[in-house]
Parts: C-alpha cells; structure tokens; sequence
C-alpha cells in the first residue's frame, strides 16, 4: 500500500472517515434502517438530527464507532459492554428503558428468526444466565496471547462476535453491539485499520449466508468453525475492497495535487476537500461537517476553509446561523488555472 495508508492519522484524517460511516450505515441496514446510503451519509456529515428510527439507527451506530476507538480503552467490562448497547440502541426501542440492559427474567426471550420462512433458529441462553454469561465473555475477551491454548487475535475478535450474538442479551441490536465488539477486539490488539473494514456491506449483500454460519454452529454440537470460515472470507473480501476503495482516493488526491503542482500553502484536509469538489460539483460544506470529516477542531477548519475562499475556490453564504461553504461551478477550470 502507498506509504499515507500505513500512518493511522494521516490515514484517518485523508481517506478512512468515510469508511467508519459506511460501516455505521450498513451495520444498521442490516438490522432494517431503511434510509438510503446517500441521504444517510449527507446527515452524517453534516451532523443534522435523525428525522426518523432509521435515521437514528445509522447515527447512533456511527457515535457507537466513535466510542468504540475513544472510550472503551482496553479492557472490556460488562459496564462498558452495557454503555456500547445504549449508545447503540438510544431512542430506536418500543421500550426506551431497554437501551443498555440486559434481559430480565420474566421477560419473553428474544429468539433469532429465520428472515424468509419465520421460523426461529436459535433460542439463546435463558436470561437468568445472562449476567454471568457477560463477566464470562468479557474474561475471555481481555486474556492475553500469552495464555492457553493459545487463540489467534483475530480468532478471538471472531469469537467475540460470536458469543455475543448466541446470548442475544438485549432486547434489539444485539449484531450492531457484536459486529463492534470484533472491531474493538481487532483494534486493542493492534489491527486498527480493521475498524474501517467494510464488514457490514459483504453481511449485508449475503445475508443468508451470515445466518447460515450461525446455525450450522448451532446443529453441529457448538462447532464454531462454520462461523469462523465464513468471517475470515469476509474480512479477505473487506480487505481487498479496503484496498481499492483507498488505492482510488489516492489517485484523485494526485490528480488534484498535479493540477495544484507548484501552488504553495494547501494542506492534505484541503485537497482532499477540493477532490470532493471536483467529484461531486452540488456538495455544500459547513465548519462542523469539515471539522467532523478530518477530526480537526472548528478553528482549523475555519481557517481551511476561508484559505480555500480566498483564493477564489469555494463560495460562502450564510444559511441561518452557520456559513455554507460551496465550490465554484467551474472549479476544475480554477485549479487548472491556479496550476499555470
């Protein structure tokens, strides 16, 4: 891979941050968000309220990411596991008082159904198991590589994943907690461009499959092996389209860095925007989205972009109480301009 997608910051700053929202947007379609990825992205980055569950859905799951990476640090307690869950599931329940609990007893169970006949296929754990089945996954989630038998990082970032969906703990978003959990496993144990794997999407376009890992566990005695062979191909595939998705947002900064050659004073955050621009020409930029975008604080971003408006690249006008930044129409042309 080029050499600025081996530094997790300038990595996370130029090109990954769309991925994070993919994967917020997908792991939530799967679980039956219904908005579509291109009104789901423009709410995440421009940081508007959900208009509806879906929407809520999709943007609970990207704050999940975003907790994920800067506060469940490095060991997981069910405290933390509870936490994830109610970030997850915040104002999407019948029941508001669900979010970040566990099942009770007395409770109906919530079983996992099969999506084309209904019939269910796993009746998890009773629910009077579930507090010491949690201190259980979360022991076996911290034990070093040191102990044994040994078990590979990434085999227990699987397993991980597993167990949390076979005790189905929570009344709804048991596979958004379980798919994060794997990407905090990977994380902690140094795979961090894991996190930015497209996982949710290869789910999502074979759902079948992913629920037919499950139950050949199920039928085969607890065999976990259906499970973890489909997981690893998976993440092959999520890596190989990690790998074009980054190889081609590298091409489009060089084509912009050609046309700007010799134009001195534009960081990486301004010409990743300006390849944004020259992309998608009816694209609309505030301080908030640009500071969210690059995780940069609002006064960076100001200066970025009124950098960009000086000369003569960006327009603004102010819509309320913010100020919309938009790109010229004839913005290919500028830099082109700007690079003679």
């Amino acid at each position: 891979m080029d050499e600025v997608v081996t530094s997790e910051r300038q990595a996370g700053q130029r090109f990954l941050v769309n991925s994070l929202m993919e994967e917020a947007i997908r792991s939530s379609q799967l679980e039956g968000a219904t908005t579509s990825r291109r009104v789901a992205k423009a709410m995440l980055k421009s940081g508007r309220e959900p208009k509806n569950r879906s929407e809520r859905m999709i943007a609970n799951n990207y704050r999940a990411l975003q907790f994920m990476r800067e506060g469940m640090g490095n060991e997981l307690s069910p405290e933390t596991v509870l936490e994830l869950h109610r970030i997850i599931t915040e104002g999407t329940l019948d029941d508001p008082e669900a979010a970040g609990r566990l099942q009770r007893p007395g409770e109906p169970r919530v079983a996992v159904y099969d999506r084309d006949e209904g019939q269910p296929i796993h009746n998890p754990p009773p629910a009077e198991q579930l507090p010491g089945r949690m201190r259980s996954l979360c022991a076996f989630a911290n034990e070093g590589e040191e102990g044994e038998p040994f078990v590979h990082p990434v085999v227990r970032a699987i397993l991980l994943h597993f167990w949390l969906a076979y005790d189905h703990p929570f009344e709804d978003g048991n596979g958004r907690t379980a798919r994060i959990l794997f990407f905090w496993m990977m994380r902690t144990r140094g795979y961090w461009l894991a996190e930015y794997l497209p996982i949710s999407r290869f789910i999502r376009n074979a759902p079948s499959q992913y629920a037919r890992a499950f139950m050949e566990t199920e039928t085969d005695a607890g065999d976990t092996t259906y499970f973890l062979l489909h997981q690893l191909d998976i993440i092959e595939k999520a890596i190989e389209d990690l790998h074009l998705y980054l190889q081609r947002k590298i091409a489009e900064v060089r084509d912009v860095e050609r046309l700007l050659d010799g134009t001195e004073g534009l960081n990486a955050r301004q010409l990743s925007l300006l390849t944004d621009a020259v992309r998608h020409p009816d694209s609309a930029y505030t301080l908030s989205s640009h500071a969210r975008n690059h995780r940069v604080t609002h006064e960076t971003a100001r200066s970025d972009l009124a950098g960009l408006t000086d000369r003569g690249l960006l327009t603004r006008r102010r819509r309320g109480r913010a100020y919309l930044f938009e790109p010229l129409p004839n913005l290919a042309e500028r830099l082109k301009d700007l690079a003679e």
